[in-house]
């Protein structure tokens, strides 16, 4: 079965998207975003899938990939286009090659006209393609930089693209308005620019005439992305809390396992959000934790320190996620949820006060 995710970057309105092989737990991931990288690595592990490469549709302008990153988390491979001119990648693409993910695969068809090096990535049974800035829903990528060609796109989309099976999904690399998807179909019918009986000539005059502003980020992006997101230095800065081994859930939310809760050194406060009777109840406590029921702790946060990591527990994580959303809005910043709350504690068999199990 094939798993697919549909992703999204609210700063860049970049969609990524994950393809999966549930047999064979493989995955890719399509335009893949820096910033987002925690995000795509949590998904990842959350499915249960191993990241074997990254695609990028083309050189991109608004932001800068992720590959690099995803490539140092999972020694996945960087594919890019060969007339992309990008180093560090792993695999440059031509038009009829294939990214193989298990029992499925997707096959390049070279798009240029946006950028020299823009791809698009048709599934195997060609019910998807992943068009990047080729052809957007009820739009197109502009012409005016990067190699761009108003003649080169017109004939990319018509002749390569619209010659896809009509019911094919289109998925693109942005969209601006909250729109997700189109087929084929839809867009040789509705398509402003480039739909019905529109000539190459409309085509350019229309283009030339867009004068839109270059991105805000294209001077530090196209350069990353010609490194294939390779940072300038050897480290990369990140705001990850240093204070334990937690994990980044796809929720958004940082979480502490019970075994590294079990091993922890050093100062930390452990906030019990339950109720007074469940926090002396046969489920039990763990030792040293402080009660602050949830329904009280926006009136007693100040019972805190902000500046001590706070680990928050409850019966199975959930109320305890609700706090540490609360706290978050009030400045803390240096905070965790127990994993499983109490519920995961006891069946992993560390101790407890006052249980009756």
């Amino acid at each position: 079965m094939l798993i697919f995710r549909q992703l999204f970057d609210p700063q860049s309105s970049t969609y990524t998207y994950l393809l999966g092989d549930s047999v064979s737990a493989k995955a890719i991931l399509i335009d893949c975003v820096f910033e987002q990288s925690k995000r795509d690595i949590a998904l990842l592990k959350e499915l249960e899938l191993t990241l074997i490469a990254t695609l990028d549709t083309h050189v991109h302008a608004d932001h800068i990939t992720g590959a690099w990153l995803m490539r140092e988390a999972w020694s996945s491979d960087i594919a890019v286009a060969k007339t992309s001119h990008a180093s560090n990648a792993d695999r440059y693409l031509v038009e009829g090659d294939q990214m193989a993910f298990g029992q499925h695969y997707l096959e390049v068809l070279a798009t240029p006209g946006h950028t020299d090096g823009c791809l698009t990535f048709v599934l195997d049974d060609l019910t998807m393609a992943f068009t990047g800035d080729a052809i957007l829903i009820r739009g197109c990528g502009r012409t005016d930089f990067q190699q761009g060609s108003s003649k080169n796109l017109f004939n990319s989309i018509r002749n390569k693209i619209f010659n896809l099976p009509e019911q094919c999904l289109l998925y693109p690399g942005h969209d601006y308005r909250g729109l997700t998807v189109t087929s084929v179909r839809e867009e040789k019918l509705f398509n402003p620019r480039l739909g019905g009986n529109i000539s190459e000539n409309d085509y350019a005059v229309y283009m030339h005439n867009l004068d839109l502003p270059h991105p805000k980020k294209i001077n530090q992006a196209v350069p990353a992305n010609l490194m294939c997101g390779k940072p300038d230095t050897a480290r990369v800065e990140t705001d990850d809390p240093n204070w334990a081994m937690l994990r980044f859930s796809f929720a958004g939310i940082w979480e502490i396992e019970p075994r590294v809760l079990e091993e922890l050194t050093g100062a930390y406060q452990l906030l019990d959000v339950r109720s007074q009777s469940e926090f002396n109840g046969p489920l039990g406590r763990i030792r040293n934790a402080q009660l602050i029921p949830l329904d009280q702790l926006a009136a007693r946060s100040n019972e805190l320190d902000p500046g001590i990591p706070v680990i928050l527990v409850c019966r199975s994580g959930a109320r305890s996620t609700q706090a540490l959303l609360l706290l978050q809005r009030q400045g803390f910043n240096k905070i965790a949820n127990l994993a499983g709350g109490m519920l995961r504690w006891r069946a992993e068999g560390f101790q407890t006060e006052n249980s009756e199990y």
